[in-house]
């Protein structure tokens, strides 16, 4: 009887994949480089080589593989396995992704979006194992989401749930990829941070290293913000008092409306631990309904970079239940 799986995390740069246990166990891991060129057209092929090799060079044969699970950029259409509007990987016309790897590899294939399969490792393995109503946001480049509800991955009717990036938390806000102003991926992503920290370097009259870093045009990342503030940065805890503002009361707004046990934060931005968990949770509970603030929690995701391969391997495990 098969007992293991297949996960892929398809990123810009890198794609990582891993062996799996049912049990959510990784055997084995690797990546390969994302090969953008051509419209992205050796992305899949490069995918399915590398599945066949390392199958090859295992003591796993096929038969041994329930199947394959994936998380994408983009928008997944995940009925017909296709994926358009992944722009970083220069798919802009519609990739008929499960019928390439499924006739490569020969095993059953399941994707959605990258945000989604995030959400699935959290909720499987990590942060969110014990409980069936969990929202995850993952704070990296842009700002991600997804949304577990009584122990289902909400979709929407156009594969839009789970959008919290998109939420408005400044009315005329800064101009967003997506069209609109305001959203909290230009606030609380490492982009969005270190746009309000330019922003309020402008007006910002005392003494700060960070102040010194905008005014000499020295590079300045989100990563670097958290540690001055950290260090005592009078204005880097300026910005990150208004980062966390803006987050907590987007969180808030989403926990009023579904009352997850658990919010789990994930992404790079994560990584400043405390420094952002404990703001956000302050903004967060004066911003929730009293019933929603005492029993919903706010946490750091656990999986780091393996909650995207976990998650895709839990979608073959489901794909396998459903049928």
């Amino acid at each position: 009887m098969a007992r293991n799986l297949i996960g892929i995390d398809l990123g810009g740069t890198t794609t990582k994949m891993a062996f799996l246990s049912v049990a959510g166990e990784v055997l084995a891991k690797w990546s390969i480089p994302t090969d953008i060129t051509d419209e992205g057209s050796h992305i899949v092929p490069n995918i399915v080589t590398s599945i066949n090799q390392h199958i090859s060079n295992s003591e796993f044969s096929k038969n041994d593989f329930i199947g394959i699970g994936m998380g994408t950029p983009g928008s997944v259409d995940i009925e017909n396995g296709t994926v358009i509007g992944a722009f970083n990987l220069n798919w802009t016309k519609r990739q008929r992704v499960r019928d390439q790897i499924q006739a490569g590899v020969g095993l059953q294939f399941i994707l959605d979006n990258d945000a989604n399969v995030a959400s699935l490792g959290e909720y499987w393995k990590g942060a969110g194992e014990k409980d069936d109503d969990v929202v995850f946001v993952t704070l990296g480049t842009g700002v991600g989401g997804g949304v577990i509800a009584g122990g289902h991955l909400l979709h929407g009717v156009n594969g839009g749930a789970g959008e919290l990036g998109h939420v408005t938390v400044q009315p005329n806000g800064y101009l967003c990829t997506c069209g609109k102003r305001g959203c909290l991926e230009q606030y609380a992503s490492a982009t969005g941070v270190v746009h309000v920290a330019a922003d309020m370097a402008k007006d910002f009259m005392g003494t700060s290293r960070l102040k010194e870093m905008e005014d000499n045009q020295e590079s300045v990342t989100s990563k670097m913000v958290f540690y001055l503030a950290d260090n005592g940065d009078i204005l880097a805890n300026q910005v990150v008092d208004r980062v966390t503002f803006y987050l907590g009361l987007a969180l808030a707004n989403v926990a009023n409306i579904l009352n997850p046990a658990n919010i789990i934060i994930g992404g790079g931005v994560s990584n400043a631990g405390n420094t952002l968990l404990q703001p956000t949770t302050r903004y967060f509970q004066e911003n929730a309904f009293p019933s929603v603030r005492d029993s919903t929690k706010l946490r750091l995701a656990q999986l780091g970079n393996d909650a995207g391969i976990i998650g895709a391997a839990s979608l073959a495990l489901r794909f396998q239940k459903t049928n």
